[in-house]
């Protein structure tokens, strides 16, 4: 019995030493051991052996049945973290593991493929699926590994396929360890089992090529409900490679400057992108060489507002060859 909502539920795992996991009526979530009864007692203090005599009702004074229908919350895809605590030799609690689990909050379901990178190296990747109002156990995180910059990376697609939605939708997450140890302080204070990042709000319509309508231009403008238009723009990158032979097939016969103009319009569009669909930072890889192109897309950086800061990725995970943009979301 879990004492603060007096619901009656299951255990089906064990964290730690402090905590289970514990399934109320299909909704599994992480419990202090200590929040936890047996059921008995409050079942035989609260109900008598040989309950009083009703008094006699008559069919006309008998109410309506009325249901109570909870409503599940709605409210996007969430990746949640659940630090897993051990006491080491000074008796204080540490942090030993995270458990990461994928939390479906909408009414769809997804096909999805999980990739967790470090450096930019792919370290772990699952493809599988999560139905509706689904939680999905992904893997446990040794808590020393999160110093090397992981970044948790997620393609969607659709379970049932509609002509409407978009083929796929990419979301990212990248935690940087400061950011991670203060959250858990904070986990710690509160008394709480989890900590959260949202991954998408509602999954996004297919871009349509718009055609244009004679009748409504020649009586004038034409109206969008700019309120929906960032459903229907292509997925932001939070890897951008401009190698010029990842941008286009017949690369050889473009000249020098064909190829840095199509490098740089490719820049331009991805970072529009990314501020569109309100992503904090991006990766531009853009290779060694003689530092040309490097140098035409600092230059390009400084003169957007749109930018915060960016720093050149000395590191072999992009060859010695990358710059990280931070936007101003």
């Amino acid at each position: 019995m879990i004492l603060h909502s007096n619901e009656e539920g299951e255990v089906v795992d064990v964290i730690n030493n402090k905590m289970v996991m514990v399934d109320v009526k299909g909704v599994k979530f992480p419990a202090y051991i200590d929040q936890l009864d047996f059921p008995y007692f409050k079942r035989f203090s609260e109900k008598k052996l040989f309950p009083d005599k009703k008094a006699k009702k008559f069919i006309d004074e008998v109410p309506t049945e009325k249901k109570s229908i909870t409503d599940k919350i709605i409210d996007g895809i969430w990746l949640t973290f659940i630090p897993v605590m051990e006491t080491d030799e000074f008796g204080d609690e540490v942090v030993d593991i995270l458990k990461v689990q994928l939390e479906n909050r909408t009414a769809v379901g997804y096909k999805f493929i999980y990739r967790l990178n470090y450096f930019g190296t792919s370290e772990f990747e699952l493809p599988n699926q999560v139905h509706a109002f689904e939680d999905f156990y992904l893997h446990d995180i040794p808590f020393a590994d999160l110093n090397d910059s992981p970044s948790f990376n997620l393609e969607f697609s659709l379970l049932t396929p509609d002509k409407n939605k978009a083929d796929y939708y990419e979301a990212s997450l990248k935690l940087k360890p400061k950011q991670l140890f203060s959250r858990i302080e904070e986990l710690k204070k509160k008394a709480e089992a989890t900590f959260s990042y949202k991954l998408m709000e509602e999954y996004p319509g297919k871009v349509f090529e718009d055609k244009p309508d004679l009748p409504a231009m020649l009586g004038g403008y034409k109206v969008y409900d700019a309120s929906k238009g960032r459903q229907h723009l292509e997925p932001a990158k939070h890897v951008l490679d401009l190698h010029i032979e990842k941008l286009i097939d017949n690369w050889k016969t473009l000249s020098n400057f064909e190829m840095l103009t199509l490098q740089l319009k490719t820049l331009e569009k991805y970072a529009d992108l990314a501020m569109a669909h309100r992503q904090p930072s991006m990766i531009v890889i853009h290779g060694v060489g003689t530092g040309k192109l490097r140098d035409e897309i600092h230059e390009l950086l400084r003169l957007r507002n749109d930018v915060k800061t960016f720093i050149n990725q000395f590191h072999p995970a992009y060859g010695f060859g990358a710059t990280e943009v931070f936007f101003k979301v």
